[in-house]
């Protein structure tokens, strides 16, 4: 694995973060989505197999769970002109992109519909902030046509396992559902063993 250290840095940072601001979302969005921005801002350490897209469907690998499901980690790895549906997300949630670009719209229920916003495009090493209490439902696109975006989401939950919602963005109308995730493995950063090793060859 590339840069794993990067990754087990922001892993410990946020949980820091977590434990004595749990009930503190403003906090957490706003630090926690520094810590993302910095993350995003470097492609060395994402391992391969949690990069690799499909041909007909965005991918979402989780990188990094909380013990307490406080929080999970996933990269999102969009192919070429690949959508989510709208949907919810029922927790607090940070979108980082790492390579390429995503389009982002926001919606807001009126009247029993939904009234979309303006489409906002992030670039890489940009943040965007998600809170059920401002409104949490969205979309979201790969910017390009002809190559692969990577994103990094941080969620306030096991978010493959949230019950939440897809809308039709005409009706407005919801259907349940949960994401899961689209592999059973999660890579190992924490194997340090090589490191330690070397420290016994020098002593």
């Amino acid at each position: 694995m590339a840069n794993a250290e990067r990754f087990r840095s922001f892993v410990r940072d946020f949980t820091t973060l977590i434990e004595p601001a749990a009930a503190d979302e403003t906090h957490i969005l706003d630090r926690g989505g520094e810590l993302l921005s910095q993350l995003v801002s470097h492609d060395d350490w994402l391992p391969d197999a949690c990069a690799q897209p499909h041909r007909d469907y965005y991918q979402q690998y989780l990188l990094h769970c909380d013990p307490l499901e406080r929080f999970s980690v996933v990269s999102f790895v969009w192919g070429p002109g690949q959508t989510t549906p709208v949907h919810d997300h029922t927790v607090w949630g940070l979108v980082g992109v790492m390579r390429g670009a995503e389009l982002c719209r926001r919606y807001r229920p009126q009247g029993g519909r939904l009234i979309a916003g303006e489409q906002q495009k992030l670039m890489p090493g940009e943040v965007d902030r998600l809170s059920p209490a401002a409104g949490d439902i969205h979309d979201v696109a790969n910017a390009f046509g002809d190559r692969v975006s990577i994103s990094v989401h941080v969620y306030g939950a096991n978010i493959g396992a949230v019950k939440r919602h897809v809308f039709d963005a005409s009706s407005g109308a919801g259907k349940p559902f949960v994401s899961g995730y689209s592999s059973a493995l999660m890579p190992n950063f924490w194997d340090r063993s090589a490191e330690v090793r070397a420290t016994l060859q020098r002593a």
